[in-house]
């Protein structure tokens, strides 16, 4: 059985998740760690300490769809506003430029519910926080990873979808493998 890490859980992550989960036919041992406590990375969503029903939505208050990307990403936009966890945005937003063609939505429960979406598509998908990588080496045909805390663990394959500064503070033989 392939086992996979998926190093981040902000979207890029969690939709990779999703779909390794959906497009692998074998049997799959799939894991995502993220540094942080929680899922969302930059597209992330606080509720208020005071009022938890105030709520505000960090990195990304909505998301657009360009007419470039509408038919290559048509059935994302589709299992979204199906699910709704996406709505079309039907007011404008204080600086927000619109382009012919372009369609704006929002998330109602918060732009983290995207990924928390994407992360329960990845059906059996082990999600670990306050995972953060330190060191990825090759060893015996596998990477083996260490973290900040507790013991390195091995992986036939690793996705890093953290930011580009992080990938580059990453110790081990993956600088030359990059």
């Amino acid at each position: 059985m392939a086992r996979v890490l998926i190093v981040g859980a902000g979207l890029t992550g969690s939709l990779c998740a999703a779909l390794l989960r959906k497009e692998t036919s074998g049997p799959l041992q799939l894991a995502v760690w993220d540094k942080a406590g929680d899922s969302g990375g930059r597209m992330i969503t606080v509720s208020s300490p005071h009022n938890p029903q105030c709520a505000a939505d960090l990195g990304a208050q909505y998301i657009t769809c360009t007419p470039h990307y509408a038919k290559k990403h048509q059935s994302f936009y589709e299992e979204l506003l199906a699910h709704g966890i996406l709505k079309p945005l039907t007011s404008p937003i204080e600086g927000m430029v619109m382009k012919e063609g372009d369609c704006n939505f929002m998330a109602p429960q918060g732009i983290s519910s995207i990924i928390k979406h994407y992360l329960k598509e990845s059906a059996g998908a082990e999600v670990f926080f306050r995972h953060c990588v330190t060191q990825i080496n090759l060893r015996n045909d596998k990477w083996e990873v260490s973290k900040e805390t507790g013991s390195p663990e091995q992986f036939d394959l690793i996705v890093l979808t953290m930011p580009v500064p992080q990938i580059l503070q990453l110790q081990g033989d993956i600088m030359n493998s990059a």
